[in-house]
């Protein structure tokens, strides 16, 4: 009976967070400025009787909404920032809300939401049941820019969990059981000395020149790195004018590998191409780590229980109004990018003509396979067990961090995977207060083995601070 009331209450309460992420939607914030989104989570938090504590790790919109007490101790995580640039109305053709403007196109606006929807219809049944053990939603900020949950990992804020669970929008329903890859985001700063580019061109020191020399041998180093690895970068600043050699630039690079160790040797070869860069310019260099987020490590044991809670949860089902939407929003994507879809997000369907998934995976086909993108998720996996599940929040082929995505995000298609993807965390954490079977420790024993004993170690250095932004800043990073 106490699943089936959990999945009631939430049918019956669904409105109130449609409404919440409809709201986080209409107010897109970009990383580290989310107070609109943070302050209404923690509004209703707070009224539903959690304990909430916030600025976490000095970033000012991150916070821990706790209910209950003892163990074992289970945390949701949540999201709610937006991305540069994908402002779109609930539209199948490209219609901005503002110009250039943030928008929602990665689905942050539902990811939270689910949480608080999670936690707090719990809590109900924790109190129905009198359920002993502790349930925390964790309000995340700048997933994004790769470091919000990473500021928060190094004061160490998830270390006494049990588990955690979370999930991601998505165009399938399945459990995540591939990893992301382990990222450093880092800024090369190069100084020299200004003159007149054509009277006294001899004098001058060019920092740009630097820059672009740095980006030449960081193109060979790609010969000489392990697969998988990437190298990306964007030249932040190049100068002034044409006219004046430079004595400022700076370039801002991603460096991603399979792991940590990876990752940590490519950003050593890579300073030394930078020191190179100088030495031949006659100018110096310093540099900045912006972000250091883990790979995932996901959890067999952990993303099965979440797989059979969606049986208990019901078959998603689309109407005719949201299938002709999903259709339409299809039809602006290039044929090509939808040929390509399942093979990015590693879907497990074969059925080439659905548009809109129901069925639910348990993806156990690409266990343990890495993809391109990172996120510091990763760093949470590292500390404790993880579990992880997407939903059908767009349709197939929708890629994410687009504007189709944000329409999708910001429809009734988006909230029907929210309210699902909610479902099926509040029964997989029930079921772990509980835990008759012994799923938290198998659990813990699985995370054990894929740790191989290695222990989390912050890939942020504690000298680094968390950005503070105003709303009208745009960072430039992206998961």
């Amino acid at each position: 009976m106490g699943k089936s009331n959990i999945a009631k209450w939430i049918e019956e309460n669904q409105e109130k967070f449609t409404k919440m992420a409809k709201d986080i939607w209409d107010h897109p914030e970009v990383g580290y400025t989310e107070i609109y989104a943070s302050t209404l989570q923690m509004k209703e938090l707070e009224e539903a009787g959690f304990r909430v504590t916030s600025g976490i790790g000095d970033v000012q919109t991150s916070f821990v909404a706790e209910y209950g007490k003892g163990k074992p101790v289970i945390g949701i995580l949540g999201e709610f920032d937006a991305l540069p640039g994908l402002s779109q109305k609930v539209n199948p053709k490209q219609t901005p809300v503002i110009q250039n403007g943030p928008g929602h196109g990665c689905g942050h606006n539902l990811l939270g939401t689910a949480g608080v929807e999670a936690v707090i219809a719990l809590k109900e049944r924790m109190d129905a049941e009198m359920l002993p053990g502790t349930i925390r939603y964790y309000g995340c900020p700048a997933e994004e820019m790769l470091s919000g949950k990473t500021f928060m990992a190094r004061e160490g804020v998830f270390d006494d969990l049990s588990c955690a669970l979370t999930w991601h929008p998505g165009n399938n329903n399945m459990t995540s059981n591939f990893r992301s890859q382990a990222l450093t985001a880092i800024e090369f700063f190069f100084s020299g000395r200004t003159s007149h580019a054509g009277g006294a061109p001899h004098l001058g020191r060019s920092a740009l020149d630097a820059v672009e020399l740095m980006n030449v041998g960081a193109n060979y180093l790609r010969e000489h790195v392990p697969d998988g690895s990437r190298i990306h970068y964007q030249i932040t600043n190049g100068g002034m004018a044409p006219n004046i050699v430079p004595d400022n630039a700076s370039v801002y690079y991603f460096l991603r590998g399979a792991g940590r160790d990876q990752v940590a040797e490519l950003e050593e070869r890579l300073n030394k191409v930078a020191q190179g860069a100088a030495m031949m310019t006659e100018t110096s260099v310093r540099w900045e780590i912006k972000a250091g987020c883990y790979d995932t490590l996901p959890n067999e044991t952990l993303n099965e229980l979440m797989y059979t809670q969606a049986e208990v949860a019901g078959r998603m089902e689309f109407s005719s109004e949201e299938k002709k939407f999903a259709e339409e929003l299809r039809e602006t994507v290039d044929p090509s990018v939808l040929a390509a879809a399942n093979e990015i997000i590693f879907s497990i369907s074969d059925d080439t003509n659905k548009i809109l998934e129901t069925d639910f995976y348990h993806n156990r086909k690409h266990f343990g396979q890495t993809m391109g993108g990172s996120t510091d998720v990763g760093d949470v996996s590292w500390i404790v067990p993880m579990g992880q599940i997407m939903t059908t929040c767009a349709p197939l082929g929708i890629q994410f961090h687009t504007w189709q995505a944000t329409a999708s995000f910001g429809s009734t298609i988006g909230m029907k995977g929210m309210h699902y993807a909610a479902k099926i965390m509040a029964l997989s954490a029930y079921e772990l207060l509980k835990d008759q079977s012994g799923i938290l420790e198998r659990a813990k024993v699985e995370f054990d083995a894929s740790t191989k004993g290695l222990t989390y170690k912050c890939g942020i250095p504690t000298r680094v601070k968390p950005p503070v932004l105003n709303s009208e800043a745009v960072p430039v990073m992206s998961n």
